[in-house]
């Protein structure tokens, strides 16, 4: 792809999934809109399905919560939750936040649910909770970014949607932009945005003058220290 010298929000999506995770997250470092801990997901949030490449897109939020024992469930919240997606900025990404004390005891999303949010526009899911029918999602194409794998469903309803959500303390705003691999998952903050491409280039022409010296027969440790990569 042609280099990009600058992006706007509306137009990041398909430029930010040509470029892998840490690079962007290197590249946001030099933004200095947020402290280098902040911003991703941790390490117990798993990419479910790295050989599906990159995922971004905007994110539609809900709230969900597991319950210990079946209670009344509420299917006007799964057709709002629907009806955001299909009105939501393409690609959409899904984002659950568990509230309930039991988020390794349901999927938060299978093979039904996500064929729904497919033919919806979404592309695919970021949970602090478990998925299923992997091998099903997996052929469907539909990323998911999970705790891990359950069998059941358990009592899983839907409490709130379109709200802010936070995802192991990852703050994420409805219409944020989520962007992951087999890395893990990061948001692509709304400040400065336009300066990503820039950044982004700086960080791979820093890289790749390291790494060739590294490589190289004029490498001496006691040079290294010259070379800073921020």
């Amino acid at each position: 792809m042609c280099k990009t010298d600058h992006i706007s929000y509306t137009t990041a999506v398909e430029y930010l999934t040509t470029i892998d995770t840490p690079t962007l997250s290197n590249a946001i470092e030099l933004l200095a809109t947020r402290s280098r801990g902040e911003g991703f997901t941790p390490a117990c949030i798993r990419c479910m399905f790295p050989e599906l490449g990159r995922m971004c897109g905007y994110a539609v939020t809900a709230h969900v919560e597991t319950l210990p024992q079946s209670a009344p469930c509420d299917g006007e919240k799964f057709i709002e939750l629907y009806r955001t997606v299909q009105c939501s900025l393409k690609p959409a990404i899904i984002v659950f936040q568990e509230t309930g004390a039991r988020p390794d005891m349901s999927a938060h999303c299978g093979e039904i649910m996500a064929t729904i949010f497919k033919q919806l526009g979404a592309i695919g899911l970021l949970t602090d909770s478990c998925v299923r029918d992997i091998a099903e999602v997996r052929a469907l194409g539909f990323h998911c970014f999970a705790r891990g794998s359950v069998a059941s469903h358990g009592h899983f309803r839907i409490v709130r949607v379109g709200d802010p959500v936070q995802i192991l303390g990852l703050v994420v705003q409805p219409g944020d932009i989520l962007h992951g691999d087999e890395n893990g998952a990061l948001l692509i903050p709304r400040e400065k945005i336009e300066l990503v491409p820039g950044k982004v280039d700086l960080i791979r022409r820093r890289e790749n003058d390291l790494l060739n010296y590294v490589r190289g027969a004029e490498f001496n440790l006691d040079d290294l220290r010259r070379w800073t990569v921020e």
